[in-house]
């Protein structure tokens, strides 16, 4: 994992980005793919070591939408990478040690670059070679560029104009028995046009006409005779496959050959012209849906031989990844593995790739899951079974929460209208690695907020004015214990008594989880009748089958075994859910949503016996932002976009007067401190402060006042105990870490619009010099790289590994670059 300074990643969740080329594996093992506006770099697997993602690249500022290792030759590893962006970019990458960095930034499109692709063309000196990218553009462009031996700069050497046409993918190749370089483009003309570098550029030789619609994916190889094999698909739910050889002397051209001498070119290469034919070899047929991707397996180089096998992967739009093969007899390609998905929500696949060994291979969604198969050879049958793989949220993260009872594991919802559970998977002698375990909601809103209820039970908002209440099923509890280690032997023991479901499914055309039971599991699995008794069990729309897990669940299952029943609807706000919070005991939520105007922003109280509203608390004119209640529970805390804050507090059972909670202090234009919207805030860990952060960059801490004075005005016997802290940007969170710092202050993580987080011990004795820097978390090194949304530290006791990480406490965060993050902050900062 990442460090920097005392800080080093844990737990990063990315997922892929919805474009058909932002994923690459490469020969050193590590697979790059493109999440949001960043590059993550995941490591499949390392020995026995599960994988992860090591760490994230910022360099762009809008979506990648493209990322290729660029192979070598000789097979050695790869070391450089090109990504395309959508901010009308392109970058040229390095790894050495360990650590990236950007060589070139390729500018010159005047739109979002959407392929790039970059080869190694050698030079008559076999051990020199000079780089080749190419890049298509949204703009109607493909451009080719150059970087010469020993030098970092790379320039645009020619522009090549689509007219009303795009380039939807690029391949580079050198010619047989020639090192000329070679470009194939797919366009949405459904052609493919080879150009071939002559002198200084390219021009066009070939158009090869045979596809329907448009070409998707282009890949060349090189077979073992010397030819240059070059697969194509495209949205004809095609393949084919044509073959680029040499001609030898003078050939008679006949009636029945005038198709392939179309397709015949001569080139000039130094004093002698080649010419060459290009062949339709084969058109497989197979998928039933557009095919966004094919992919050569990779050559294997053994003592300077180099061996190309005839296998060829695609993946298509209708869930399934083919590899391809051809008969050894007859020489016809055959599809000779099927792999892919059954049942749940997804699109389809929009791309995949092989493992540098061939015996691995990966897919990725439209909604962003990776999808992996590891090479099998069962009793002498060759199988692929699914493996472990990483994932995450594909739109903006809005909140997160840990499991009260000992931070177990960490909850977040997304404007992907998804809710992710995510724990280390503990396996004995073997490192954990954190994973999505469970996908407790999946909405047809975007989700906003969460509130953590109890361990196995918590309460969601999103853009629907109904707040949601989920509890945990048995099956989960069962493989919570398997995957994670956590001891669930008390709370089996209540769900046993209690009537708790097994699992919970979506009906079609439906938002609510539905619980199932195991009486309702055994009727939907008895599938013998050979004439359905009723219209539901002919079209059955339970997914849900519970299964025992000791490792952590494919994408499939996720999607249709971990959904968590829903129990309770609460009516009552007037427009979109923007916050929710729980005390600490798990008896009261209290929930805010968007609000114009003051009668709308009321902060509802509910009980979480009867789930009954209990009270409604007045005071801000616009949406209330962000709701914390104090580890006591007696006191609330409200910020909000009118830019103040607003206090609480629990009125004793004999003076409530029907009133649960009373206001007792708040800011107002002129005793506000802050001048923009205030975006969070936080108790510490002893009650004693809470912290504001506002877009006006300030954060400032809040307290008793000191002298003990009479409450005086709307603040009370509340003002502010700190000097006002500017952070140079926008703060979007603030929360005080759990324990107190060497010299008796606290620490305050705080997020910034930016995606940086900063670590600041706060003084209450000191004076005007009073806070400290303690550490910067930002995109050059393990950061987001936009708005961090929320932070939450993880409760110090009652969990499995207090005892191993004594020497520092983890921090998790989210933000709108689509990332939940958790960092290990060694106590040394703190202290």
């Amino acid at each position: 994992m990442a460090a920097h300074g005392g800080v080093e990643t844990c737990f990063i969740s990315a997922a892929c980005n919805r474009s058909p080329f932002s994923l690459s594996w490469g020969r050193n093992g590590l697979i790059l793919y493109g999440s949001g506006n960043l590059v993550a770099v995941y490591q499949p697997k390392n020995g026995e070591e599960s994988g992860s993602v090591l760490e994230t690249l910022s360099q762009h500022t809008a979506k990648v939408t493209c990322v290729r290792w660029i192979p070598k030759g000789n097979g050695e590893p790869s070391d450089e990478f090109v990504v395309g962006s959508a901010d009308k970019t392109a970058s040229l990458w390095r790894r050495q040690d360990s650590k990236f960095e950007v060589v070139s930034v390729l500018r010159g499109h005047s739109a979002a670059v959407t392929i790039a692709e970059a080869m190694y063309v050698p030079t008559s000196n076999k051990d020199e070679f000079w780089t080749l990218l190419g890049t298509s553009s949204v703009d109607s462009t493909v451009r080719i560029w150059e970087r010469r031996q020993g030098s970092d700069e790379v320039t645009c050497q020619q522009t090549v104009c689509c007219g009303n046409s795009f380039a939807l993918d690029l391949a580079l190749s050198t010619l047989p028995t020639l090192s000329v370089p070679v470009l194939a483009c797919g366009w949405d003309d459904d052609r493919i046009h080879l150009w071939v570098r002559q002198g200084e550029s390219f021009r066009e030789v070939a158009t090869l006409k045979r596809h329907e619609d448009w070409v998707r994916g282009v890949e060349f190889t090189a077979n073992d005779e010397g030819d240059l094999l070059l697969a194509s698909c495209g949205q004809d739910c095609f393949i084919r496959v044509w073959k680029i050889t040499l001609q030898h002397g003078e050939e008679q051209v006949t009636e029945d050959e005038i198709r392939v001498k179309e397709k015949s070119f001569t080139i000039q290469h130094g004093d002698k012209s080649q010419s060459y034919a290009v062949v339709l070899e084969a058109v497989l047929a197979g998928h039933e849906n557009w095919i966004y991707g094919v992919h050569w397996q990779p050559a294997v180089f053994n003592d300077g031989s180099r061996h190309q096998p005839l296998s060829l992967l695609s993946a298509s739009m209708d869930k399934t990844m083919i590899l391809w093969k051809p008969d050894p007899t007859s020489g016809i390609w055959l599809d000779q593995d099927r792999v892919g998905e059954v049942g749940g929500n997804t699109l389809g696949f929009l791309g995949c790739q092989f493992s540098p060994d061939g015996q691995s291979i990966i897919a990725h969604g439209f909604q962003g899951a990776l999808h992996l198969w590891h090479h099998a050879d069962l009793t002498q049958q060759a199988s692929w079974e699914p493996g472990v793989t990483v994932g995450g949220h594909f739109d903006g993260v809005e909140d997160i929460a840990w499991d009260p009872a000992g931070g177990e594991f960490l909850l977040s919802v997304s404007l992907d209208r998804t809710t992710r559970l995510f724990a280390p998977w503990r396996r004995e002698g073997l490192k954990p690695h954190w994973y999505e375990l469970g996908r407790p909601q999946i909405h047809g809103y975007a989700i906003n907020c969460l509130a953590m209820v109890s361990r196995y039970q918590f309460v969601s908002g999103g853009d629907e004015k109904v707040l949601r209440v989920f509890d945990a099923p048995k099956n989960f509890l069962q493989n919570l214990k398997n995957v994670a280690g956590v001891d669930i032997s008390k709370d089996m023991v209540e769900r046993e008594v209690s009537n708790v479901p097994e699992g919970a499914s979506v009906p079609a055309l439906g938002l609510s989880n539905k619980a199932l039971y195991e009486g309702e599991l055994s009727v939907a699995e008895d599938a013998d009748r050979e004439i359905p008794s009723s219209f539901s069990e002919q079209y059955p729309q339970m997914y849900y089958k519970p299964l025992e897990l000791h490792k952590p669940p494919t994408e499939e299952h996720l999607l249709q075994n971990t959904l968590w029943p829903e129990t309770q609807k609460l009516y009552g706000h007037g427009y979109e859910l923007f916050c929710v919070a729980c005390n600490r005991q798990g008896t009261l939520v209290a929930s805010a949503c968007k609000a114009s105007k003051s009668e709308h922003a009321a902060i509802l109280l509910w009980d979480t016996s009867s789930w009954r509203q209990v009270g409604c608390l007045e005071n801000h004119s616009l949406t209330v932002t962000q709701l914390c209640f104090s580890h006591s529970g007696d006191m609330l805390l409200s910020v909000s976009r009118d830019r103040t804050w607003a206090l609480f507090r629990r009125q004793p059972a004999e003076q409530a007067d029907g009133e649960l909670f009373r206001r007792i202090a708040y800011t107002d234009k002129k005793t506000s401190v802050h001048t923009r919207i205030i975006w969070g805030c936080s108790w510490s860990h002893d009650d004693d402060y809470f912290a504001t952060a506002s877009r006006d960059k300030k954060v400032v801490v809040w307290g008793r006042r000191p002298d003990h004075s009479p409450a005086e005005g709307c603040l009370g016997e509340f003002c502010a105990r700190s000097t006002t802290l500017d952070v140079g940007e926008a703060a979007t969170a603030v929360d005080f870490a759990p324990v107190l710092t060497g010299s008796k202050g606290y620490c305050l993580a705080i997020g910034k619009e930016s995606g940086t987080v900063v670590l600041y011990c706060w003084d209450p004795a000191g004076g005007k010099e009073d806070w400290t820097l303690q550490t910067t978390i930002d995109r050059s090194n393990l950061g987001h790289c936009l708005a961090v949304r929320r932070l939450a530290w993880r409760p110090t006791t009652g969990n499995t590994e207090s005892e191993e990480r004594n020497k520092y406490l983890q921090l998790a965060s989210c933000g709108d670059d689509f990332t939940v993050r958790i960092f290990n902050i060694s106590v040394d900062i703190i202290t």
